[in-house]
């Protein structure tokens, strides 16, 4: 059996994002938190098929488009990367954002405002046009906040780091220079991955965050490594890691939204602050904290996160059961 996926390929702020608009299997009229749970478990090989090689690589990140379950929502998403099925992700509703609308396959009911249904919850998307293309994509994400601060953790051939633990969609470990970590300058993304992956392992043995409001939400599975900058282009550097090796090529919309948290709720970012967050290739993405939130007990933000995307090209994807690499593969 040979199934096909369609899909329009984009890029925001250089990291990939596949968006798939035909031949996603059908999930029932339940919540995209309920959907995820149904897909990751009946369907995780439709998201290795179009993650991992030999249609994607090690960086792929994707979104499907389902319809909404929500009446105040113009379409459903289910998140998908190298590393599993998201809750949000940022840079993928910034491509996702983009495709719809330069393709015309969703007419907002409010012209410049897109209202997505993610499994975290509702996203509200504004955008800009020129000449018929958009030209940026601004999200209001989930309400975001900080889980823990100055946890001392013990990475092998590394030694003591100093972590905090903040939430922006997915939970982040957010690392700053310090004793045992100089910064970014010099360090290569192979390197960081390696770091990442120690530090993720021996972090998950101290901390275990579950999302106050929803328990499916659970772990540190992502890291976001800051730096400052040599010059005055941005705030802030940073070096997003997620899956098993993989680096984000922007600078990540949800590890801007933990990382702005984090901020926060160190009292070195307050209401209405900005904060311009670079990647390791030169692009940007604009912060905002746009109000306070409670997320159970915690004390949080509200952000926002602007960024550009690209459509690079339209793809048909076959996946043939007498492939015997039908579902992908990674090598590690």
């Amino acid at each position: 059996m040979r199934r096909s996926f369609y899909c329009i390929d984009s890029h925001a702020c250089g990291n990939p994002v596949r968006v798939v608009v035909g031949g996603a299997p059908l999930l029932p009229n339940v919540s995209m938190a309920e959907r995820r749970e149904i897909f990751v478990r009946e369907h995780d090989w439709v998201r290795r098929a179009l993650m991992f090689e030999p249609r994607g690589h090690d960086i792929m990140s994707g979104a499907i488009i389902y319809p909404p379950t929500r009446p105040d929502c113009d379409l459903a998403v289910l998140f998908i990367e190298v590393s599993g099925c998201l809750p949000m992700c940022g840079a993928g509703t910034i491509g996702l954002s983009t495709v719809v609308i330069e393709e015309g396959l969703v007419t907002p009911r409010v012209p410049g405002m897109l209202s997505i249904e993610a499994p975290a919850g509702r996203v509200d998307v504004t955008y800009e046009m020129a000449n018929g293309s958009v030209r940026s994509v601004r999200l209001f994400n989930v309400p975001s906040y900080l889980h823990a601060a100055d946890l001392e953790v013990d990475v092998r051939g590394i030694g003591q780091l100093v972590v905090d633990v903040a939430y922006g969609g997915n939970y982040y470990a957010v690392i700053e220079p310090q004793k045992n970590w100089s910064g970014l300058t010099g360090t290569s993304a192979a390197s960081i991955a390696d770091v990442s992956r120690r530090l993720r392992t021996a972090l998950a043995e101290i901390c275990d965050p579950i999302h106050p409001e929803d328990s499916r939400i659970r772990g540190v599975h992502h890291a976001i490594w800051c730096d400052g900058l040599p010059n005055a282009t941005a705030d802030d550097r940073s070096a997003v890691f997620y899956g098993e090796k993989a680096i984000d090529r922007s600078p990540g919309g949800t590890g801007t939204s933990a990382r702005m948290a984090q901020l926060y709720g160190k009292g070195l970012l307050k209401l209405g602050d900005t904060f311009r967050n670079e990647s390791l290739i030169g692009t940007v993405f604009e912060g905002r904290v746009e109000a306070t939130a409670k997320i159970g007990p915690f004390d949080g933000i509200a952000p926002s996160v602007a960024g550009w995307a690209h459509i690079t090209g339209h793809n048909t994807i076959f996946v043939d059961e007498r492939d015997p690499l039908a579902h992908g593969f990674q090598i590690l």
